[in-house]
């Protein structure tokens, strides 16, 4: 099933079953009022929302219009955000551009950020930009959200939490970074609020491209209309989601609603740094990866980081070119908190 929470006069929306071609949607006010409150309940309203979901497709469900515009993203907030680093092909290059040596152990242990969750962007809301300086970047993602996880998890028990999965745009700020990491206490400031495409998906419906951990379809990304990132979901992902999910949780206990992220997701080209799509290559998820390989090329970046007016637009199509989650498409704007 496809599940979206539509905006209305709450910070938290409401809960929609979608459609899957994503034309219409049905409320479902009665089995859960929003997405976090179909998670908190999910042995129950999980099997409803799939038979109203089949209801959709059959005719026999009310539906209305729905409009991709009309949508938070689909948890608007969340109890936690966990942002893996599963490509480390990207960290790797990231790392080279900060000139950090990158340990061994990064090949073994998934590396893992806790994002800021009490505020996410509408997947067709603006990217704020506060200063230019900061060096706005998107980075495109694939997340899961899941059920609750024991503390311990094996890695089956983390693989079955998986309920419903979608694509995030991970907002970076690269000039705040390398400050922030000297200081040796992580990410904060560098890492504003994300945003997460229109619809949420469970895995079921997403064929045989979903293996249990890994999403094999590329991600598209394009930046002012242009492709600028085609990497497959399900290549170079060094750790799988199960494997991302049993992280998290080694030492905690996951609620219910618990989002896990991919990392930017990145491919090689025969065994080195990707070309740009132009070039016959996969392209990036995210402008830093082509700086680094601009300054590998030619001994400097040349590609700047976002402005005031860059569009962004992520999404993934399925083998017959139909959107699967709807797209993040966002304008980089000026902010100002009048």
């Amino acid at each position: 099933m496809k599940l979206a929470t539509l905006k209305d006069s709450t910070r938290d929306g409401k809960l929609v079953v979608v459609s899957r071609d994503l034309t219409r949607c049905s409320e479902v006010g009665h089995i859960a009022r929003t997405l976090q409150a179909a998670l908190d309940d999910w042995a129950h309203a999980g099997p409803r929302l799939a038979r109203v979901a089949e209801g959709i497709e059959t005719g026999s469900q009310p539906t209305s219009r729905f409009h991709e515009h009309d949508a938070l993203s689909p948890l608007p907030r969340a109890y936690q955000w966990a942002d893996g680093s599963a490509y480390v092909n990207h960290v790797e290059l990231v790392r080279k551009a900060r000139n950090a040596e990158m340990p061994a152990s990064f090949w073994t242990d998934p590396l893992m950020y806790q994002g800021g969750s009490d505020s996410f962007i509408a997947p067709r809301d603006p990217i704020p930009l506060a200063d230019e300086s900061f060096g706005v970047d998107m980075e495109a993602e694939v997340a899961v959200i899941v059920d609750d996880v024991p503390m311990g998890a094996t890695i089956e028990e983390a693989r079955a939490a998986i309920q419903l999965v979608m694509l995030v745009n991970d907002v970076s700020l690269r000039g705040l970074i390398p400050a922030e990491l000297a200081k040796g206490f992580g990410f904060f400031q560098s890492k504003p609020s994300s945003a997460f495409s229109p619809v949420a998906v469970s895995p079921d419906k997403l064929g045989d491209a979903w293996d249990g951990g890994k999403l094999h379809l590329p991600l598209c990304v394009d930046l002012n209309g242009k492709p600028f990132g085609r990497a497959n979901a399900g290549i170079d992902m060094t750790f799988d989601f199960a494997q991302l999910v049993a992280h998290a949780a080694k030492t905690r206990p996951l609620s219910a609603g618990t989002i896990i992220g991919s990392g930017t997701v990145s491919n090689k080209l025969d065994g080195g740094p990707g070309k740009p799509v132009a070039e016959g290559g996969a392209g990036y998820s995210c402008i830093a990866e082509l700086r680094m390989i601009e300054t590998i090329v030619g001994g400097a970046p040349k590609t700047q980081f976002l402005r005031a007016g860059d569009v962004v637009r992520i999404e993934m199509k399925d083998r017959t070119g139909h959107s699967i989650f709807g797209a993040i498409e966002q304008t980089v704007e000026a902010y100002s908190r009048a």
